[in-house]
């Protein structure tokens, strides 16, 4: 199965696309920044997530948004859980928090956002384990490859339902699975791409599913927000992972994407992890069923 990933741009998770899993990032990664240690490393992050305790699904590699998500958040203090699509994606999270000298403070569990189970065996593990979670994020997207090639009216319905569950209704499952885990100011936060506003024809099927994301949001928002738990979406720009680079059209998209958006360039993931970082802080209290562009206001325009 191909899997388009989150914002990256073109993806299930943006252009990019993760299978499973979620989209990666430029900004992770190696070498002096890993070397540091947890409290110098705050002091690299504007916020402070000290005692924050959260759900990452996504991790597929090093480029991988929910990994660039996932390094941001641990630079501001916060601790993650690393949710991954099976045992490769587990090795390799392992090796990317062991880069880091942080194998030992982060945990890595597998579940399979399809299988039901998996997701209630996780979230008793972390219960068990961790205890109350006060985020998650989700950069998890699938759509078959054949199916992003065809014109929508022609994609398969296999295809469609197999995009729609793995996409979209993963967030339902989880956000309904982690109920008796929230803390009191939780923050949940999904990935999304401005094809499910306007219409992109090689982003094709993940169109409409990235549309019903948005929408889930604000009823996810309304739903839970009683209980002061909130709900948003990222809307990143096209960013370069594995995923995307499989997504019809997505080279020639990424290349020209910058010459077209107010700032004059394209964003890069730090920026994206970011704004979920600001997402899981108090400093956004205020915000819910909200989605975020971060695309170098390429949503504001239309090329002439």
């Amino acid at each position: 199965m191909s899997s388009v990933d989150q914002p990256s741009g073109l993806g299930t998770s943006g252009l990019g696309t993760s299978g499973l899993g979620t989209s990666g990032s430029g900004a992770s990664g190696s070498g002096a920044a890993s070397a540091l240690n947890t409290s110098t490393r705050s002091l690299l992050c504007p916020l402070r997530l000290n005692g924050k305790r959260g759900i990452i699904f996504g991790v597929a590699n090093h480029r991988s948004i929910a990994w660039a998500c996932a390094e941001r958040l641990m630079e501001c203090g916060a601790e993650v859980i690393l949710a991954v699509l099976d045992e490769r994606s587990e090795k390799r999270a392992r090796s990317l928090l062991a880069e880091r000298e942080e194998e030992s403070e982060h945990a890595v569990y597998q579940c399979d956002l399809r299988v039901e189970d998996e997701l209630l065996s996780l979230i008793d593990t972390v219960k068990r384990n961790q205890g109350k979670i006060d985020f998650v994020i989700h950069s998890v997207a699938f759509a078959h490859l054949e199916d992003l090639k065809q014109p929508i009216s022609q994609c398969r319905q296999r295809g469609f339902l197999d995009a729609m569950e793995v996409s979209a209704f993963s967030l339902l499952s989880i956000v309904n699975a982690c109920r008796e885990l929230w803390s009191e100011s939780a923050s949940v936060v999904t990935m999304s791409y401005i094809g499910a506003e306007i219409a992109i024809p090689s982003y094709g099927v993940m169109g409409p599913i990235k549309a019903a994301l948005e929408a889930e949001v604000r009823y996810l928002a309304a739903e839970v927000g009683e209980r002061g738990v909130r709900v948003n979406a990222v809307s990143a720009g096209p960013l370069k992972t594995l995923a995307a680079s499989a997504v019809p059209g997505f080279r020639k998209q990424l290349k020209e994407s910058g010459d077209f958006t107010p700032l004059k360039r394209r964003v890069n993931h730090r920026e994206v992890a970011d704004t979920v970082c600001f997402l899981c802080s108090q400093m956004s209290s205020g915000i819910t069923g909200e989605v975020i562009h971060v695309d170098a206001g390429q949503h504001a325009v239309r090329m002439q």
